[in-house]
C-alpha cells in the first residue's frame, strides 16, 4: 500500500519522448468516468468526480509538476475545489430526487431545458463569476494566463451547477469551457489534461446529444406520481 501511495504521489508514467504525472493521468481518468456516469444520469458520477477533483488539485496547485511553468494555475486548482463543493451539492440533490421517483427511465433526474428565467441566471452568474474569478486571480492568489484561467473557473462552476439542476445547457457551456482549456492547457505544457479536454470535447458534444433526446422523451417520474395521485 505505502509503494502504491508512494508511486501516487511521485510517480510518473513512461510515454514516447518522456514522461506523464501519475496523478494528472489518473485524477483525469477519474473525471472522464464522472463525465460518463453524468452523462448516463447515474449519481455514482459524483463521488467518482470527488477523487479526480482531489488528484487534479495537487496537481495544478504546484505548477512545477508541468516542468515548464513556475506558477500554479489557480484556475484550474480553483475549479477543482468548487467542483468538490457542487459534487457535494448535486450528489444530495440527485439523490433527493430520486428518492421522490427519479426520471421515467431510471436516471436519477430528468434532463431539461432551462427556463428563460433560469438562462438569465446563467448569465449573470457567468459575468459575474468571471470578473470576481479574474481579480482574485490576478490581485489575490495570481495566476499563469488569468484572463482564460478565469473563463475556465467561472465556466466550469456554471457547468456543474447546470449538470446538478438536470439542464441541457450545461453541455453547451462545457464546449465552451473545453476550447479555452485546451488552448492554456497546451501553452502551460499539461499534456495529459489538454489531450483529455480534446477527448471530453469529442464526449460533450455526444452527451449534448443523448440529452437532448432524452429531454424529448424522459419525463420527471415524480411528476408523473403527482398527476396520478391528483
Amino acid at each position: 500500500m505505502n509503494d502504491l501511495l508512494e508511486w501516487l504521489v511521485h510517480g510518473t508514467i513512461p510515454v514516447p519522448g518522456g514522461a506523464l504525472g501519475a496523478r494528472e493521468v489518473i485524477g483525469n481518468l477519474f473525471g472522464l468516468a464522472s463525465a460518463i456516469l453524468g452523462m448516463k444520469r447515474l449519481m455514482w458520477a459524483w463521488p467518482i468526480g470527488l477523487v479526480g477533483n482531489v488528484l487534479l488539485f495537487t496537481v495544478f496547485a504546484t505548477g512545477e509538476l508541468s516542468g515548464h511553468i513556475d506558477e500554479p494555475l489557480w484556475g484550474q486548482a480553483g475549479r477543482q475545489v468548487f467542483f468538490a463543493v457542487v459534487s457535494v451539492y448535486g450528489w444530495w440533490r440527485w439523490s433527493q430526487v430520486r428518492k421522490a421517483g427519479g426520471a421515467s427511465d431510471g436516471g436519477a433526474i430528468a434532463p431539461r431545458w432551462a427556463t428563460n428565467a433560469e438562462r438569465l441566471q446563467l448569465v449573470v452568474l457567468g459575468v459575474v463569476g468571471y470578473a470576481a474569478a479574474y481579480v482574485v486571480l490576478t490581485q489575490v492568489l495570481g495566476s499563469w494566463g488569468p484572463t482564460t484561467e478565469a473563463w475556465i473557473l467561472a465556466g466550469s462552476m456554471l457547468a456543474t451547477y447546470g449538470m446538478a439542476r438536470g439542464w441541457v445547457e450545461f453541455w453547451l457551456v462545457w464546449i465552451l469551457v473545453d476550447v479555452v482549456g485546451v488552448t492554456t492547457l497546451v501553452q502551460a505544457h499539461y499534456y495529459p489534461t489538454a489531450g483529455m479536454y480534446l477527448f471530453y470535447a469529442v464526449f460533450v458534444v455526444i452527451g449534448f446529444v443523448v440529452w437532448l433526446r432524452d429531454a424529448r422523451t424522459v419525463v420527471d417520474a415524480t411528476e408523473t406520481k403527482e398527476v396520478v395521485a391528483a
